[in-house]
């Protein structure tokens, strides 16, 4: 009887893949590199088993159809798995790595996301893309006016309001009032690509029973929804909602030692971009709670007694998580 493989670790990359199997008792089986084309035949063939993968490009579509064929896959971050690899680096010793990593019961693991979460933060991160290209492009536009001596406010709104009158009062070349006209009708495109993004993810959050859930914290859009929704993947995966705001990365940083505890800034560890919008969101229920509105005003003006006002922003982002998931994992109804 040929062994069977309980744990494997995989080493993912565009044509080739590192593939290391262990027995329960953690007997090296097999150490092999295989085209792409053939893994999944490969792991059809083989019964269910703990796999491990590095969270990087690729590895969901890899751990949605590995899941498929009934194997039990899990992510991790590559930071983590850097400690498991005794040896030189080489694919085979990372995949030897992975195995290992993958079994420790204290590992942290990344949400394996649908197909459908990925398509949604495909078109948020579409719409940073705009957004950042647009703002460059109004850059461009005050530089070049610099050039001719002409001073504008910051922003688009300025360019907008007050770039006729330039023209009229600014005797320029041609080709100047031609190129300024093209990087003009840029950033219409690109207001237009954001508005267009925009109305998406309002309407995928409209066909979505979390994200619209989710619409019911206060300073919480379609926006924040639709990414809490899609960056969180199954909210099962975290254990509480305090875990899932450390993954966040909005819980304090420990400087701890001899008994003595010691909490710094936020470790800003996880993703960049939602914990951005939850601070932005918690800046809006700010001001919503300086009209004396909102459900966790009197929580935030106590709060603001004793910390200043970005502190408090931050603690809100934190509170704002540990609701989402609650919802999320259906504990909380709103």
């Amino acid at each position: 009887m040929k062994d069977v493989a309980d744990f494997c670790g995989i080493d993912i990359a565009k044509h080739l893949i590192s593939i290391h199997l262990e027995d329960e008792n953690r007997k090296v089986i097999s150490q092999r590199n295989m085209r792409r084309a053939n893994v999944l035949t490969f792991f059809a063939n083989k019964p269910p088993c703990l796999i491990g993968i590095e969270s990087c490009g690729g590895s969901q579509y890899w751990a949605l159809e590995l899941r498929k064929l009934g194997h039990d896959v899990r992510l991790m971050n590559a930071k983590y798995v850097i400690p498991y690899r005794r040896k030189g680096k080489n694919d085979l010793n990372d995949a030897e790595a992975i195995c290992e990593a993958v079994t420790r019961p204290s590992m942290s693991f990344v949400a394996v996301k649908t197909e459908q979460q990925q398509s949604v933060l495909m078109m948020h991160r579409l719409r940073q893309q705009c957004l950042s290209h647009r703002k460059s492009l109004i850059n461009q536009v005050h530089g070049y006016l610099l050039e001719f001596g002409v001073s504008l406010p910051k922003g688009a709104k300025a360019i907008h309001k007050n770039l006729a009158a330039i023209f009229e009062k600014n005797d320029f070349e041609p080709l100047v009032v031609e190129m300024l006209h093209e990087l003009l009708a840029a950033i219409a495109r690109e207001e237009e690509r954001e508005t267009y993004f925009n109305k998406r993810i309002e309407e995928w959050v409209k066909q979505d029973e979390q994200a619209k859930a989710l619409l019911g914290l206060d300073g919480i859009g379609p926006l924040s929804a639709s990414a809490i929704v899609a960056t969180a993947g199954d909210a099962a995966a975290f254990k509480n909602g305090r875990q899932f705001a450390a993954w966040l990365g909005l819980v304090p940083r420990q400087y701890s030692s001899g008994g003595k505890s010691k909490l710094g800034r936020i470790t800003k560890a996880g993703d960049q971009y939602l914990r951005t919008l939850l601070i932005q969101c918690s800046r809006s229920v700010l001001l919503m709670a300086n009209r004396g509105r909102g459900k966790q005003c009197d929580w935030i003006n106590e709060l603001r007694k004793r910390r200043p006002d970005n502190v408090v922003a931050v603690a809100m982002a934190a509170k704002q998580a540990r609701m989402a998931w609650a919802i999320m994992a259906g504990k909380v109804f709103v």
